[in-house]
């Protein structure tokens, strides 16, 4: 009889500590979710925001400036991390950010300010916290002792602690010569990379105009079903700087030659078409992006949006792709010549008005791996890993000069071939990889922390 009140109690011991054990557990795990919690995906987010090519100041004791072209669907360099880089640069080097100016003399001529493409009172608040953000750079800074700097591309955080920073002593405004990449991706402290995060996906936030016109198409797209955004990045202007002109007349490829040669800020003239596309550095015509879509098993009555500026070749051009996807639609085809005219003359606003659509997309699909995709592409990670088909060019060229010479056709044979190559490129969650601290890496949007960058960091307010 002892002996058996000994094994009960015993056994009560052993079911008291598992309980406690698995209190101390829950709390555990509530704790390191509250801390790092995760972004809801609603269907229709309240707000959108995009990465966006611009002018930045730094006002205050210590400021910065730099000059950038506003975006549109542009090969100018990734707006996601010129903004996300900045943002971070100016917590680590304690300066205070001035609100860009857009650049109105570039290709696009457009006159938007910024508080016409983004709202800058939430902009402001939302990085209170790490930045501290003003509209001017103050009066009595004007004559102030300034500096013209070009910070060193893929630069780690020594760089600007050490050699950046230092430039206080003798300065008082910094203007950036250069933004584009100029932070490295990798082997940076959290707070700085969920910082990055939140500058391009949660500070930006759309003027009110625009977020009503971009959730209106989104509802106009839905009346329709599910449906795919295409970034059909065939323009004109994309086509002449990459120096890709397959299967277009001798008189396309002799116009968008002349184009590059007279373009003085590219440096590049002398292209072989050939050799780039081979390489998988052209994007896909419209009529390769309609096998694409085919051998992935899209039926013809897919909705598609078209997010990209006027198709170079227009109606001809877009002719295969229309004759398999009849619901081809895009800005014009959904709203009205009034209900766009505010945004008509402004390519930064439509721009934005794509970029809402696409992130909105039940399937985003990008013919080239652009700014405006990887842009798209990071802002769908954040929010939950949103089905992003990325195609691999470099192998769909090789399958497509196959049916060209007539040794494949399409069918069950090639879908096969493109379904496996695409097993593992449709934007599902994978381990963060990359070069070592400082040196070159790409895809920086890409690669930022999603998960647990809506947190709001613990920093020191900086004033």
């Amino acid at each position: 009889m002892q002996r058996l009140r000994w094994r009960t109690l015993g056994l009560l011991r052993r079911l008291l500590s598992c309980a406690i054990g698995s209190i101390g557990l829950v709390a555990v795990l509530y704790a390191h979710v509250r801390l790092f919690p995760s972004s809801p995906v609603p269907k229709l987010p309240d707000s959108y925001k995009l990465p966006m090519h611009q002018e930045i100041g730094l006002g205050g004791e210590q400021s910065w400036m730099l000059e950038v072209a506003p975006p549109h669907l542009s090969r100018a360099p990734l707006p996601a991390r010129k903004i996300c880089d900045m943002v971070a640069v100016a917590h680590i080097i304690n300066a205070t950010l001035v609100i860009p100016e857009l650049d109105k003399r570039s290709f696009w001529q457009d006159t938007s300010n910024f508080s016409d493409v983004f709202d800058d009172n939430h902009f402001i608040s939302s990085l209170a916290n790490d930045v501290k953000v003003i509209k001017k750079l103050p009066k009595e800074l004007a004559t102030s002792t300034r500096a013209v700097k070009h910070f060193r591309s893929w630069s780690g955080i020594e760089y600007y602690q050490d050699e950046i920073a230092s430039m206080w002593e003798d300065y008082q405004v910094i203007r950036a010569a250069k933004s584009d990449s100029r932070l490295a991706n990798n082997n940076l402290p959290p707070d700085i990379q969920k910082l990055r995060c939140r500058a391009c996906y949660e500070a930006l936030r759309f003027s009110p105009h625009i977020e009503a016109m971009g959730k209106w198409l989104v509802d106009r797209m839905r009346s329709y079903g599910p449906y795919i955004a295409l970034h059909l990045r065939y323009e004109k202007d994309m086509l002449a700087f990459s120096g890709c002109t397959h299967d277009l007349s001798p008189e396309e490829a002799d116009e968008l030659k002349t184009i590059r040669e007279n373009t003085v800020y590219w440096k590049v003239k002398d292209i072989d078409s050939t050799e780039q596309r081979a390489k998988g550095y052209c994007p896909l015509t419209p009529k390769e992006v309609g096998i694409f879509l085919t051998a992935l098993g899209f039926p013809s009555s897919t909705p598609i949006y078209i997010a990209a500026g006027e198709i170079y070749g227009g109606d001809s051009r877009m002719a295969n792709l229309q004759s398999r996807y009849p619901l081809l639609m895009n800005k014009e085809k959904l709203a009205s010549a009034e209900e766009l005219g505010p945004f008509i003359n402004h390519a930064s606003q439509m721009a934005a008005l794509d970029y809402i659509v696409s992130v909105e997309s039940d399937i985003f699909i990008p013919s080239f791996s652009g700014n405006m995709a990887r842009a798209v592409e990071g802002h769908r990670r954040f929010l939950g890993h949103r089905k992003t088909i990325s195609p691999d060019r470099k192998a769909l060229v090789h399958l497509f000069d196959k049916l060209e010479q007539g040794t494949l056709k399409e069918g069950k044979k090639l879908s096969a071939r493109i379904i496996e190559i695409h097993k593992r490129r449709q934007g599902s969650p994978r381990k963060r990889k990359g070069p070592i601290s400082g040196t070159k890496g790409m895809d920086s949007s890409r690669s930022c922390c999603c998960h647990c960058c809506s947190s709001r960091s613990q920093n020191v307010h900086i004033s």
